[in-house]
């Protein structure tokens, strides 16, 4: 048995300590934000944050989270109004969406972390997050906004 803390709120899970963290959001726990896309932690749609880390929820096992703080896209901001979100819809970052919530999740660790950070950094603290829309220019550029008003 794992006790999860996920957006402040605490789940017991009674399953197989070594199912993905992420299978265990959506199916489980509903919070179907946090997106499926490879299943090897290369593509970041899965990204959550994990003691304030940016990490891949279909790389970690449910079992290695209990006792840390999991943040969701769902509980990033209970309005949707955090300054990455913010700056996501001011400069129309999203054009499938799919993708988005797990950009989301990176931009706002490497803001937290970096609240002022350099091109390089966002280029290199983005870098394993694949849009398939390419919408790569907007994302930065919201990246960028985002860090004017943090």
């Amino acid at each position: 048995m794992v006790t999860l803390r996920v957006n402040g709120q605490d789940y017991t899970y009674d399953g197989d300590p070594s199912v993905p963290l992420l299978w265990v959001l959506r199916d489980e726990l509903g919070l179907t934000g946090t997106k499926f896309g490879c299943g090897i932690g290369l593509c970041g749609a899965c990204t959550v944050h994990l003691d304030g880390a940016a990490l891949r929820s279909c790389l970690l096992e449910v079992g290695q989270v209990g006792g840390k703080e999991v943040v969701t896209i769902e509980g990033l901001s209970p309005d949707g109004n955090h300054p990455v979100q913010v700056a996501w819809r001011e400069t129309s970052a999203p054009q499938c969406g799919y993708c988005h919530a797990g950009q989301i999740m990176q931009a706002s660790a490497l803001l937290a972390s970096t609240p002022k950070p350099t091109q390089e950094q966002i280029l290199a603290a983005m870098d394993g997050n694949i849009c398939r829309c390419g919408c790569y220019q907007r994302i930065n550029e919201a990246i960028n906004l985002a860090s004017a008003g943090v």
